[in-house]
């Protein structure tokens, strides 16, 4: 989808109601839904953190979506496909800051450079322990992105006709540093099984897209 065309049609999603956790839920392993069903999410005393999914345009004015893969490390989030983002820091004036500093840190997008349309649903993330408040963001006139080398490993730059394709909803079994061989609700997206929290707000976001484009 043309860029400009997409800009004119997803501003309408501000006036939305957000479709929550039942856009979560059905993208939800089953094994985080039986954790969701006997545990209280609030008294875990979670880390807060924030992404952002960022619409723009390619060289020939097509709508694509930035995801990227995070590096190999010791931890449960480690070598996944992720929103741009990262945990609340002191000095961050609200979760919007969070969002936007952790989007240039990571990406190299400055903060005046990104038109945030929704803020979307929070989701819980049980194997860390954090609290994720999502919001998406158009890059209208976009740079060529920086990656922090530390923490990125790969840009995946999704196109919007590829998101939107119900046939890339799959299902596929999964072995993670909390589960072994787990079947899991997912998206194939550039070639990548994107799964778990991530794509729970991909999901919603897809939701809100649907009905107005």
């Amino acid at each position: 989808m043309n860029f400009e065309d997409f800009c004119e049609q997803v501003i309408k999603i501000k006036n939305l109601p957000l479709p929550g956790n039942e856009s979560h839920y059905k993208m939800e392993p089953a094994v985080r839904k039986k954790w969701r069903e006997s545990k209280n999410t609030l008294g875990q005393n979670p880390k807060k953190a924030a992404v952002m999914a960022l619409f723009y345009p390619d060289a020939n004015q097509l709508t694509k979506l930035l995801l990227i893969l995070r590096k190999t490390y010791q931890g449960v989030h480690s070598n996944q496909i992720g929103f741009p983002g990262g945990k609340v820091e002191e000095s961050d004036s609200d979760l919007l800051f969070t969002a936007k500093r952790e989007t240039y840190e990571e990406v190299g997008v400055s903060q005046e450079e990104v038109e945030v349309i929704k803020e979307l649903t929070e989701v819980y993330i049980p194997p860390s322990n954090f609290l994720v408040k999502p919001f998406v963001g158009l890059y209208k006139k976009p740079k060529p992105f920086k990656i922090q080398e530390e923490e990125v490993e790969a840009l995946v730059e999704v196109p919007l006709v590829d998101f939107l394709d119900k046939t890339n909803e799959i299902e596929q079994r999964m072995t993670t540093s909390y589960a072994t061989d787990i079947l899991v609700p997912a998206f194939k997206l550039n070639g990548y099984t994107v799964w778990g929290a991530t794509a729970m707000m991909l999901n919603e976001i897809k939701m809100l897209l649907r009905r107005v484009l």
